[in-house]
């Protein structure tokens, strides 16, 4: 798989499921950062936050997945 990233990717659907990736992991990062007791305001809803934290890490595993189903037909052709 490092090979993978440390290469452009030709496929459309790779560099997709990259982005999600990406996008997903910096989404993740930032709001377990509002959970931590100095990021945390009066007005912060944690259930919200988790609710968020769920679906980010449900984005993470969906593209991640997408990645080995993509790498491993690619592999087996």
């Amino acid at each position: 798989a490092p090979l993978l990233l440390s290469q452009k990717p030709k496929s459309e659907l790779v560099r997709t499921s990259l982005r999600l990736l990406t996008s997903s992991a910096y989404r993740l990062q930032s709001e377990c950062k509002k959970t931590l007791p100095v990021e945390t305001c009066p007005t912060t809803d944690i259930q919200l936050v988790t609710q968020q934290v769920i679906q980010c890490a449900y984005d993470i595993a969906k593209a991640a997945k997408q990645l080995v189903t993509i790498t491993t037909k690619e592999n087996n052709n």
